[in-house]
């Protein structure tokens, strides 16, 4: 029997996927506790409608993600910092110095958790990398300066 599942069920399927279920498991299971509905035409209809409107979101998203990477591709970060005489800074760099740099020259908001920086503890250029979607990452050059 064909059921279009409401909530996720391990080991059956994700919800709004059409599966194909034993007819006793969906009349004393999952319909009563509300957790597929029969599969019927409209049904299924209404659910590869939904997983097509899902697919063409998560498109437009990466494809937002890409023209995004597209800006910062070429983009040097500077980030100034308190230094001693030898070049060794106090502290070290930050992605959320970062990510308000390029908010700043950029105006492109990029979450602080998803820029990937190596340990900075020294003057002068590094890279990070920054992952705009699952898909998409995109390595931006960061010159520490020391500030006057």
């Amino acid at each position: 029997m064909k059921v279009v599942l409401l909530k996720d069920i391990k080991g059956t399927g994700k919800a709004g996927q059409v599966v194909e279920v034993s007819s006793g498991y969906a009349t004393n299971y999952l319909f009563p506790n509300k957790l597929a509905k029969a599969g019927t035409t409209g049904a299924l209809q209404e659910a590869k409608n939904a997983n097509d409107s899902k697919n063409y979101h998560a498109e437009q998203e990466r494809l937002r993600a890409v023209e995004s990477g597209n800006k910062l591709k070429d983009f040097v970060c500077n980030v100034e910092v308190k230094c001693g005489a030898n070049g060794k800074i106090f502290g070290s760099v930050t992605s959320k110095e970062v990510a308000s740099d390029i908010e700043k020259r950029l105006g492109l908001i990029v979450d602080k958790k998803k820029i990937e920086l190596p340990n900075i503890k020294d003057l002068g250029t590094y890279v990070a990398k920054v992952k705009l979607h699952p898909t998409v990452v995109v390595k931006v050059m960061v010159n520490v300066l020391g500030m006057k």
